[in-house]
């Protein structure tokens, strides 16, 4: 058996995420495959070279499994939440809507792009929003690669707080960082994502004369999104940022005067029931979870019922000790999840009594719910449990060990990028940030840099990195009749990911610095 520090060992210690990499890059492998076999290959290896053994292995699998189903309780009644919507026409709805308020075509298409699909990101993610507004923007006459790589690039701002928080929510269980301390630098680097993604949108789409708009429209949500995540609402941030994001270009659209897109006596299809009643599941949903965590004895009440499981202190056969701790707090009635399940139940019933859906709808709401989750369920628990493995042997820490000693203090300039390679491998912010993120968080501890920042620079490069995500270009293409012609749109998107993350690698610096 290798000694803990052979410098051998560095390899084999990054060998379990290479494979997980090279498996859905080279061999295009799902997440849920790849997922599987960087776990049995973290098992391996752990008990080969780290001296993993059976009291370390059902530790570090038992607080993975319990990290991974406090952030499903999110992602299953979201999908479901969504999917509701999506039945009832209330998605398609709210973009017609917004072509009818939104007179300058110009505008439309940007923040279609941009803010709509950010917007849908903090309902539901998954690659959902490239697949909702790419054809709409080609109905609207943008070229195929063109709306799939605007969507692409347009919603990756909000991809962290997005899906219900479910991103933020894994970020928190997988680096125990308080997130009071984590979301001000997460908000802060999104921010400066949110308004580089709106330019690069707006360029990419040909409209560069709204460039004064976009900054403007940006600066709005970015204070959105940095507001709602330090008032503790990182689960609706993003779906708040993306609403005011329309609303403020509803507005500035009306100042300008221009002829609408839709005549004002078609305004009575537009504004149909199923456009009421999303409005009225989503606004419940985020006044729900504003009363729940804003009004203080409301969520005092609420906090009261809370459990939490206890991990003994264990060692590897090497002598890599991890002391003794605790899971993820779990309030059942102030977690997301629980409000985000309540508003499916009440949203369900009210969309029958008012006939907007059939009586067998609940089977395709449950069985498109199902083919979503299911495979993103397999890889969130595969690559939690790879990530409590990696931890608790030791290789997450030499890993950081090795990078803080190569890169010393210029490591946050790169630290983006960590994020940005992982999400083009594993095709998603939460997988990148399962495997990276605690090693952002090591090697903040040994070169002295605050952990919140560069644990929200990883986040922050994850989530550009979906706009060159082979997976999520995958489902855009298949939405506008693109099959095989993904290339054609990273060719694309690539040009403005690198741009922008060099602006938030500085930045992330200069707080590492101050």
């Amino acid at each position: 058996m290798a000694a803990i520090d052979s410098p051998l060992t560095y390899l084999f210690a990054a060998l379990p995420i290479l494979i997980v990499l090279g498996l859905m890059l080279l061999k295009r492998w799902d997440g849920q495959r790849a997922g599987i076999a960087g776990l049995l290959s973290g098992v391996v290896i752990g008990v080969l070279i780290f001296g993993l053994n059976l009291d370390v292995l059902w530790v570090a699998l038992a607080k993975g499994l319990l990290l991974a189903i406090f952030v499903l309780a999110v992602l299953w009644p979201a999908l479901l939440l969504y999917n509701l919507a999506s039945s009832a026409s209330g998605i398609h709805s709210m973009a017609r809507y917004l072509e009818f308020l939104i007179h300058d075509h110009g505008l439309l298409l940007v923040v279609l792009a941009w803010a709509f699909s950010g917007m849908l990101e903090g309902l539901a993610g998954f690659g959902l929003p490239i697949a909702i507004v790419a054809p709409m923007l080609v109905a609207l006459g943008v070229a195929p690669v063109t709306a799939v790589a605007a969507v692409a690039v347009g919603h990756a701002w909000a991809i962290t707080f997005g899906d219900m928080g479910v991103i933020y929510q894994t970020l928190i269980a997988v680096t125990h960082l308080d997130s009071a301390a984590l979301a001000p630098y997460t908000a802060l680097l999104l921010g400066v994502a949110c308004v580089g993604c709106g330019l690069a949108t707006m360029h990419l789409l040909g409209y560069r004369d709204k460039w004064r708009t976009v900054v403007v429209l940006g600066l709005l949500m970015s204070a959105a999104q940095y507001l709602s995540a330090i008032a503790h609402l990182t689960s609706i941030a993003a779906l708040i940022a993306g609403a005011v994001g329309i609303v403020a270009a509803v507005f500035i659209s009306r100042w300008q005067h221009t002829a609408p897109a839709i005549a004002k006596a078609a305004s009575a299809q537009v504004i149909c029931p199923s456009l009421i009643a999303t409005l009225a599941i989503y606004g419940g949903l985020t006044a729900l979870l504003v009363a729940t965590i804003c009004i203080q004895p409301v969520y005092d009440l609420l906090n009261t019922v809370s459990w939490q499981a206890r991990f003994p202190s264990v060692a590897t056969l090497t002598g890599f000790v991890t002391p003794a701790g605790t899971s993820t707090s779990f309030r059942p009635f102030t977690h997301p999840g629980s409000a985000t399940l309540l508003v499916f139940v009440v949203g369900y019933i009210g969309f029958r009594r008012a006939k907007l859906l059939k009586s067998t709808c609940w089977r395709p709401i449950l069985a498109t719910t199902w083919r979503a989750a299911v495979p993103a369920t397999v890889s969130i628990i595969a690559m939690v449990c790879l990530s409590m493995i990696m931890e608790y042997t030791g290789m997450t820490m030499l890993l950081a060990r090795g990078l803080s000693t190569v890169l010393g203090l210029l490591f946050p300039l790169v630290s983006p990028l960590v994020g940005i390679l992982g999400a083009f491998a594993t095709g998603s912010n939460n997988n990148s940030n399962v495997l990276f993120a605690p090693l952002q968080l090591n090697v903040a501890e040994l070169l002295g840099f605050l952990p919140a920042v560069l644990v929200a620079a990883q986040t922050t490069g994850g989530a550009l990195g979906s706009m060159v995500a082979p997976a999520k270009l995958v489902v855009g293409c298949s939405t506008v009749g693109l099959e095989g012609r993904d290339g054609e749109v990273l060719r694309q998107t690539i040009r403005y990911i690198i741009p922008i993350d060099l602006v938030v690698g500085v930045l992330a610096l200069l707080l590492c610095l101050l």
